[in-house]
């Protein structure tokens, strides 16, 4: 199965690109689609969604993960991440594809089997489930590829399998 992580942004949006196989996991591609600051918002959401769509036509994964946001202390922040990740949003469904949510603490929870994880805690255990040498740059991007790990290693759970058979 392929997966596609996102963690949504309009600065910098993560993505990562995974192949799971059962409990075996590769890491296939994964980058940002970056905005220059002090431009105008409605373009850089332009800009966001048709690289959107062009990595979901490259891609071609067979499902797509996206971080849920969390607004924090800066609301003003928050409100531009939303309008990101709306449009990230269109483009999924566009594709013919259903986005499947994630909360930062269930992504977490999924990698490293502690909700309340550090960054570096889930840096390090996605570097070892890929078997890789150094985590990918940048943050974003490793954000992205936990994401993807959370959506594969959720998928195939066995609650995840008997909720499916519903």
């Amino acid at each position: 199965m392929r997966i596609l992580g996102i963690d949504p942004g309009y600065g910098i949006t993560g993505f990562g690109l995974i192949e799971a196989q059962g409990s075996q996991y590769r890491l296939l591609n994964c980058g940002a689609i970056t905005t220059p600051p002090n431009t105008d918002f409605s373009w850089r959401l332009e800009v966001i969604y048709e690289d959107m769509r062009q990595l979901l036509e490259r891609a071609k994964p067979d499902a797509v993960a996206i971080e849920e946001l969390f607004f924090g202390q800066n609301v003003t922040t928050g409100i531009g991440v939303a309008q990101s990740r709306g449009v990230i949003l269109l483009a999924i469904r566009q594709a013919g594809l259903t986005p499947v949510p994630y909360k930062p603490m269930q992504v977490k929870q999924a990698v490293v089997g502690y909700g309340s994880a550090t960054k570096h805690q889930v840096q390090e255990m996605t570097k070892r489930l890929l078997h890789l040498q150094a985590m990918p740059k940048p943050d974003d991007a490793a954000d992205a590829i936990a994401i993807a790990l959370c959506h594969a290693r959720s998928s195939t759970s066995l609650l995840a399998r008997y909720q499916a058979r519903g």
